[in-house]
């Protein structure tokens, strides 16, 4: 790999180090490390807040809404790649850059930057709420910390969060190539799995036993929740599925770019399988006490010591698979806001100042806001329908109805209208029930 030659900016610029076209175009990876990698991108935080979607929802229509979602990113990722194979640029920026200048690209990075900060803000906080425990939504619900060590001023969420990001996230941060992380990936994904296998085996034996909650499985407008209120669901699931600025950077390393179609469908269909299975059995086991944080619910404050060994182990190995996932993301968001406020310094790792000051400045960011933010509900719906519905629904979209090639057909284009005024509507009926229920004190 030869080193980048610019941060990030340029219509060539990807979203990852730049690679030379022979690697991009000679890779070596097949179809399942494509699906694995994808797989790794799509889930993140947005799975701890599916069980959530179901209680706003109810089970048939967030089911639906996970199907529609999937669906939607499919044929907008079927836009990027179809205007990549007949364009002369490898990322996403470079595609915008073609139809619509530097602005478009500076708009892409923006909503990447936007979308990165957020996931990450998003993993502190649930880290938080595995260690210190969340006491945001109704009754306190504990962190592990505090059941094993009961109250310490060293176990309170601003001390176990610092403790952390310096010792345990800083060193992973300070590695200047994304590569240098792969088996901290593998083991994510692997502690990924674990969390969804014992999430789904609680609930078959809470079946069994009869214990389980009843699941509504159309939404209760009797409750006091409004039809608005029912979009705010809608940008959880996009922000869940939003992926689209490591397509280009998956797609490089295939044998065959061609492949990269199948392995977004069968990345999608796996996807879309384990939010489904883990949005039903959280709240097959919850019910309306589904917090927005379902690992909150995990607390283990009931129950046997196996139950309440069972639930600690929910919490920490998907606690641990999000630090592990962290610098991944971090390393992403560095990258793009580097190349916004630097575009013409030499590259980042070649930077010693440069690098420090960014890596820094983004864990104290993140730190702050993850104390002062209590609800990642909150964040799901902000970010969800501003930079995430930009990156995998309007942006796409925007191309295909700009046509740069001349080679969107009729249909194309109809898809593509429809896609933006779904966002933009559902989007904006959700930040204006956001910010309507702010101001009558509902948040």
């Amino acid at each position: 790999m030869a080193p980048p030659t610019s941060s990030a900016g340029s219509a060539q610029t990807p979203l990852l180090p730049t690679y030379d076209a022979a690697e991009s175009v000679h890779g070596s990876a097949a179809v399942s490390g494509a699906v694995f990698n994808l797989s790794t991108s799509i889930i993140g935080a947005g799975i701890m807040s599916i069980p959530a979607t179901l209680k706003v929802l109810g089970v048939v229509p967030a089911l639906s809404l996970i199907l529609a979602v999937a669906i939607l990113c499919d044929v907008s990722v079927e836009f990027l790649l179809r205007y990549t194979h007949s364009g002369k640029v490898m990322s996403y920026a470079g595609i915008m850059a073609e139809s619509f200048g530097k602005a478009g690209a500076m708009a892409l990075q923006l909503c990447v930057v936007l979308t990165n900060l957020g996931a990450l803000i998003m993993y502190l906080i649930i880290i938080g709420d595995v260690l210190a425990g969340n006491q945001s939504e109704g009754d306190g619900h504990l962190g592990v910390l505090e059941e094993w060590f009961g109250g310490q001023w060293w176990n309170s969420r601003p001390a176990a969060l610092l403790f952390t990001l310096v010792v345990v996230l800083l060193p992973l941060l300070l590695l200047r190539r994304v590569d240098s992380l792969q088996y901290s990936s593998a083991m994510s994904v692997f502690l990924a799995v674990v969390f969804v296998a014992i999430s789904c085996a609680l609930a078959v034996v809470a079946l069994i036993k009869g214990s389980t909650m009843s699941p509504r499985l159309l939404p209760d407008l009797s409750s006091g929740t409004s039809f608005y209120d029912l979009f705010t669901a809608v940008p959880v699931i996009v922000l869940a599925f939003t992926f689209h600025f490591n397509v280009h950077p998956i797609r490089a390393e295939l044998n065959k770019s061609s492949d990269m179609t199948k392995a977004v469908r069968i990345s999608l269909v796996l996807c879309s399988t384990i939010y489904a299975a883990v949005g039903l059995s959280g709240y097959l086991l919850f019910g309306d006490a589904t917090m927005a944080d379902i690992l909150s619910n995990f607390d283990g404050v009931a129950g046997s010591g196996i139950a309440s060994l069972i639930n600690d182990l929910v919490r920490l190995s998907y606690g641990l698979h999000l630090i592990l996932v962290y610098p991944l993301l971090n390393f992403s968001l560095r990258i793009n806001l580097d190349g916004l406020f630097f575009p013409n310094s030499r590259p980042l790792p070649y930077d010693n100042t440069r690098f420090l000051c960014l890596t820094v400045g983004l864990a104290v960011l993140v730190y702050i806001a993850a104390i002062v933010i209590p609800n990642i509900w909150t964040l799901f719906q902000f970010f969800g329908s501003t930079s995430a519905v930009c990156l995998s629904l309007i942006f796409p979209a925007s191309i295909v109805l700009k046509d740069v090639h001349g080679i969107a057909r009729r249909v194309d284009k109809l898809v593509a209208a429809a896609m933006i005024m779904l966002a933009v509507v559902t989007s904006g009926i959700a930040i204006s029930s956001n910010v309507m229920s702010y101001f009558k004190g509902q948040v």
